[in-house]
């Protein structure tokens, strides 16, 4: 069952089309990979699902607990309600909060006390905070960051900014997952950890994710399909090892040094 289906996206900026013509499914509980060169349009592709940008033409349905509803020009908000949530290319943390702050800020979306229970601190407020916190302190021990949790986000390492960055999206309690190269800046070490951690959050937070990633070896390990982008258009799409052979991608992107990669 689709969980998101984009079809004829298409967005232009004055006399320069971005993407054309785009067309994907992503199916319930898929981990779906989006690749291509730099320039080709996957983040605008990530900015037109999640509502930073409105599509010039096309639609964008997301399935949300079987209810189908169209999103395209929604405002980022309204669609992290939904269901939706992501990370970014750069990262974009409260870098001035402490990392727990970070995420109790993500999961006050699902408060039920009013302005008024907050502005006295009533009985409902006290204890819907307590919940957050600790719902908050939960995930974070989760990604392995409880011990962080009093520490401005702008003193973590880089790579436990990343995993902060997914534990703020995971806070929102999404039903899919958008990750914009996770993997950015990493070394080695600590890409071969986030691999293990995105395989993980799929299976224990039961998500659909769809991921852009220009490390190879990652998309390939943990990645069930691929969609290729290249100058906007989809010129591909199938499994890792239907993508590493195909010829229209190898000449576009990968290289013919591509064709061992996840082996």
């Amino acid at each position: 069952m689709a969980l998101l289906s984009v079809n004829k996206l298409t967005k232009s900026f004055g006399g320069l089309t971005a993407v054309l013509n785009v067309n994907m499914e992503i199916n319930q509980g898929e981990l779906v990979g989006l690749i291509g060169p730099n320039g080709a349009g996957k983040t605008t592709v990530f900015n037109l699902i999640t509502g930073m940008y409105e599509p010039t033409s096309g639609t964008i349905t997301l399935d949300s607990n079987g209810i189908k509803k169209e999103i395209q020009g929604l405002k980022p908000y309204t669609i992290c309600n939904i269901g939706l949530a992501r990370t970014f290319q750069n990262i974009r943390l409260f870098k001035d909060l402490t990392v727990l702050d970070n995420v109790r800020i993500a999961m006050h979306k699902n408060v039920k006390y009013g302005l008024f229970s907050s502005f006295f601190h009533l009985p409902s407020h006290s204890r819907e905070e307590a919940l957050l916190t600790r719902k908050s302190l939960e995930l974070l021990e989760i990604l392995k960051l409880d011990h962080k949790k009093d520490e401005l986000a702008r003193n973590l390492p880089y790579g436990e900014q990343r995993h902060l960055e997914i534990a703020r999206a995971l806070a929102t309690n999404p039903v899919l997952l958008l990750l914009d190269e996770p993997a950015a800046g990493m070394n080695p070490a600590e890409t071969a950890q986030l691999t293990e951690l995105i395989s993980w959050i799929r299976k224990e937070f039961n998500l659909t994710i769809l991921l852009i990633e220009h490390d190879m070896s990652l998309v390939m390990k943990i990645c069930e399909r691929i969609y290729v982008l290249d100058y906007g258009m989809v010129i591909a799409e199938g499994t890792p090892e239907e993508i590493k052979n195909n010829k229209r991608v190898i000449e576009a992107y990968l290289g013919e040094d591509m064709s061992n990669a996840g082996d």
